[in-house]
């Protein structure tokens, strides 16, 4: 049992079951970062205008993220293009926002955030997610959510949907989608293999 304050607590052997969502208001940004403990690892926690959301990743939600995960390291191996992952680590403009992505890449050098970071809205999130990067300017977002994928640039400090990923070129929104939504009944190197088909060296 993690205790969040001292009226409200978790269950988290019941919470991790499937995707959950937990939203605390009237919070200040000490009390957020107290919530970097261990214990809070398998959670994505976010910060936003005094607003605390927990969510906890269900395994459809997991899979999708996984399959974009391995989509994106496969292209980075196939084109020779060096990653450095952040994953969900915490990504922070201090004071005011904060953000856990479920996958996130900086490429061909490390860096302090990343140039790409993706949201899995299985059954939480929404396209709000984009002003809490926009806090965080995050040059490229895609987001997955009812079954689509779209992708977001961030020009003049606002996002603007485009169809092929400018970090990774070649990769398209709209034939992603088609083997992302595979993952849930197929094996990743089935998909894997046959996306990279796509792209002709």
């Amino acid at each position: 049992m993690m205790l969040i304050n001292d009226k409200l607590s978790i269950n988290s052997g019941k919470f991790s079951q499937e995707d959950k969502i937990l939203i605390l208001t009237g919070a200040d940004w000490e009390y957020y970062e107290k919530l970097d403990a261990p214990e809070y690892n398998s959670y994505l926690i976010s910060f936003l205008n005094g607003e605390i959301t927990i969510v906890s990743p269900g395994r459809n939600h997991e899979r999708i993220a996984d399959m974009i995960r391995d989509i994106i390291t496969g292209y980075c191996r196939k084109f020779n293009i060096r990653y450095y992952t952040f994953n969900s680590t915490r990504l922070k403009e201090e004071g005011k926002e904060g953000k856990e992505p479920d996958v996130a890449y900086a490429f061909n050098s490390d860096k302090t955030k990343p140039d790409l970071a993706v949201e899995v809205n299985f059954s939480s999130g929404s396209l709000n997610d984009l002003t809490k990067y926009q806090y965080l300017k995050i040059e490229e977002v895609w987001i997955w959510q009812h079954k689509e994928i779209k992708f977001y640039l961030l020009q003049e400090n606002k996002y603007v949907e485009i169809d092929e990923s400018v970090t990774l070129k070649g990769i398209k929104s709209s034939i992603l989608i088609n083997y992302i939504n595979r993952s849930f009944k197929e094996s990743p190197l089935d998909i894997e293999r046959e996306f990279f088909k796509e792209f002709k060296q």
